[in-house]
């Protein structure tokens, strides 16, 4: 299996993750729960988990209105492309 295929496996799983993560703080918040922090949501979407991120943002209509959310989820979406075609003509 090749180091492009294994990243892009990565990054899916990554990015189910972090969906969930941010569906399930979305609603910690509206049950007035123990919430997930942002780092941690910023975090995992830097790692892998930028897709999944910015689609569980406007799926649940989470953390929507933060700029700086926006603006790490397209960096890291970003990144991530870069490095994915890195591998592609490079392996």
């Amino acid at each position: 299996m090749s180091a492009y295929v294994i990243f892009l496996t990565y990054l899916g799983i990554l990015s189910l993750i972090t969906f969930i993560a941010f569906v399930a703080d979305k609603i910690k918040a509206q049950n007035g729960a123990w919430r997930i922090p942002e780092a941690v949501l910023l975090g995992l979407s830097a790692i892998g988990g930028a897709v999944g991120g910015y689609l569980g943002m406007f799926i649940a209509l989470h953390k929507v209105r933060k700029w700086y959310f926006h603006v790490a989820e397209i960096l890291s979406i970003i990144l991530h492309i870069a490095i994915t075609l890195l591998l592609f003509f490079l392996i």
